[in-house]
């Protein structure tokens, strides 16, 4: 948020320097509105401009970006406005010096003239706001995730499954339900009353570990009759 303020302050500062620019003097005292937008294509000549059609024109049109990319919170645009600015000025100063034959600076105030200087310092804030600014942040926040249809969890993670997002973060996909079928109790043992039952009954009374059948003990004779005491 911080950098955000600052990058915007730097950046309205570079393109008000920007825009103010072309009126003050570029060269032996001529002021950049002076400058036509098509001499610096075809050649830079003594005709005076109109307003709208100088230096003006790019510079205004940069300003308009600066303020779409504060709005924005997009540093692409903002660093755009800086390199249309840069790039008009710099395009100025190759094709002075090449009338000029080069380009002077002198302590009379000849030469070049503080507009270009504003509008290279222009350009330079508009480049470090960019570069000062966050941006726009997702709406999601930082380090949150939302869920999509179709969207999958990284493998690391174990994904979601198909059922959607559980919360449960690192569980793979659920397993179908599996119905275990066990053996019936004592499947190997025949039919009572069978042959079979009676052979596998002696082969078991043989068998050393078979316990031994515990002992049966005769029934308890039932009390006699209240009145045959004796």
């Amino acid at each position: 948020m911080i950098r955000n303020i600052i990058g915007s302050v730097l950046a309205v500062i570079g393109a008000a320097g920007a825009v103010a620019s072309p009126f003050q003097s570029w060269y032996n005292g001529r002021h950049g509105r002076d400058y036509r937008v098509e001499d610096l294509f075809n050649g830079i000549t003594g005709t005076s401009s109109d307003l709208w059609v100088s230096l003006l024109l790019p510079f205004a049109f940069a300003a308009l970006v600066t303020l779409l990319g504060l709005v924005l919170r997009s540093r692409l645009l903002v660093a755009l406005s800086g390199l249309i600015v840069l790039g008009f000025t710099i395009l100025w100063m190759v094709r002075q010096g090449q009338r000029a034959d080069g380009l002077t600076l002198n302590s009379d105030g000849t030469g070049i003239g503080l507009g270009v200087a504003a509008a290279l310092g222009g350009g330079a804030l508009l480049l470090i706001a960019a570069a000062v600014m966050s941006g726009r942040r997702s709406r999601g926040g930082r380090g949150s995730h939302r869920y999509v249809a179709g969207d999958r969890a990284p493998e690391r993670y174990g994904g979601y499954g198909e059922y959607g997002d559980t919360g449960q973060v690192g569980y793979d996909e659920p397993e179908p339900y599996r119905t275990h079928q066990y053996p019936p109790y004592d499947a190997g043992h025949p039919p009572a009353g069978s042959t079979e039952q009676h052979a596998w009954d002696d082969t078991r009374e043989q068998q050393p570990w078979t316990p031994p059948p515990e002992p049966q003990q005769p029934p308890e004779p039932p009390p006699p009759p209240p009145g045959d005491r004796r």
